[in-house]
């Protein structure tokens, strides 16, 4: 049963002119994933930041937002955390860059918002060199917005350097984060597939090897992870094409079985079940 590659489709157009903040967001797709209240938040937040290991918000406004974003409310979520300034912006960049990746449909707002959020936190990790949702969050959206505009022009472009840079970092600062361990991996991986080993490896300093060590490491520290099992799967077949193709399937099967516990997840799960029926 192949597994599809659901690399963001790619794209030659800068964006419009089109504003993400006016545009209405569409809706999450499912009537019937749990809704959290900040009760329910608070008591399952280390699950649900299994990946990132953030502390969790005093009750409160915050908490609420982050109650929204959780139930899939991520239009909400946003307009709560930009309401909070710099305590808001772990929240606004993790449901506007959760949104763009899994939900608008209109390419050129998808880049707009990716933009948005690599600069803000960007902006933040300038002040905040320790910031590690900061530096996770540009790495994430520079690397959702390079895969929109081919890979190979962001790495011109020099896009690549500032997301290995950034975590690297957050590796440093914080050995525990899954998710940043997953991203990490995923970039060598596309890069190799991009370019090639030999010139990965001179150019950006990236290797196969380190990939695969990245994905184990990430889902050793996550291993209920859809995203993380669908992004080793891709990265499987990035680094060896169909050779692996059985050991993809698998990890797309284990993400397809998974029980999803917010909104994110089921996104993820839904994912992992569309590759699989491709």
């Amino acid at each position: 049963m192949p597994v599809s590659n659901f690399t963001t489709p790619q794209s030659l157009l800068a964006p419009t002119g089109a504003n993400p903040m006016t545009a209405p967001w569409t809706p999450l797709p499912y009537s019937d994933v749990t809704r959290f209240d900040t009760v329910s938040l608070l008591a399952h937040w280390n699950r649900l930041h299994a990946g990132q290991g953030l502390q969790p918000p005093a009750p409160g406004p915050l908490a609420e937002g982050w109650a929204l974003y959780h139930s899939g409310e991520f239009e909400r979520a946003a307009a709560v955390g930009l309401l909070h300034g710099r305590e808001g912006s772990a929240l606004v960049n993790q449901a506007t860059a959760i949104y763009a990746n899994y939900i608008e449909p209109r390419e050129a707002i998808r880049l707009t918002l990716f933009r948005q959020v690599a600069e803000r936190a960007a902006t933040q990790a300038g002040s905040e060199p320790d910031n590690c949702q900061a530096l996770y969050w540009e790495a994430y959206a520079l690397g959702r917005y390079s895969q929109g505009i081919s890979v190979a022009r962001a790495l011109a472009q020099g896009l690549g350097g500032k997301v290995k840079t950034a975590l690297e970092r957050v590796i440093a600062l914080q050995p525990h984060h899954a998710d940043a361990h997953i991203a990490l991996a995923a970039f060598h991986a596309e890069v190799i597939d991009k370019v090639g080993p030999l010139v990965a490896r001179m150019t950006y300093g990236v290797r196969a090897e380190t990939a695969i060590e990245l994905f184990e490491r990430g889902l050793e520290l996550h291993p209920e992870s859809a995203s993380g099992l669908m992004e080793y799967g891709r990265g499987l077949l990035m680094l060896y094409g169909d050779a692996r193709m059985g050991e993809a399937t698998r990890l797309y099967q284990r993400a397809a079985a998974l029980e999803p516990v917010d909104a994110r997840e089921r996104l993820d799960v839904e994912l992992a079940r569309a590759g699989l029926s491709d």
